[in-house]
């Protein structure tokens, strides 16, 4: 069974827009994924849309986990998952790998 975690790495700002200050837009964020084994990651760009009058949270109250939410709810599930399913390949690929390239037998240790 693979664990994820996600984290945000950036978030972009308009300085004033829709009545607010550091008004987010952009979310970058990347996932690692292990088997306890093998670590592999793999990263994006989210938008997001504010809509005057919606909640909103100061950019200095801002949390990780709630920039993760607003960015899984801006993917559903259909995303979160596919990117999971890609992140469960690439482990496996390293568990199992289909290519080596294994030492040229004439070659002498270092």
């Amino acid at each position: 069974m693979n664990t994820y975690t996600w984290n945000i790495t950036q978030l972009d700002c308009y300085p004033s827009a829709e009545g607010q200050t550091n008004l987010v837009f952009n979310v970058h964020w990347n996932v690692t994924a292990s088997d306890g084994t093998y670590i592999v990651n793999t990263y994006g760009v989210q938008p997001l849309t504010y809509v005057a009058g919606s909640q909103f949270t100061p950019f200095a109250n801002l949390t990780q986990a709630e920039v993760i939410g607003w960015i899984q709810s801006a993917m559903g599930n259909e995303q979160i998952t596919a990117i999971q399913t890609n992140l469960d390949i690439k482990i496996n690929e390293l568990a199992n790998p289909t290519v080596i390239t294994p030492k040229l037998p004439w070659a002498q240790s270092i």
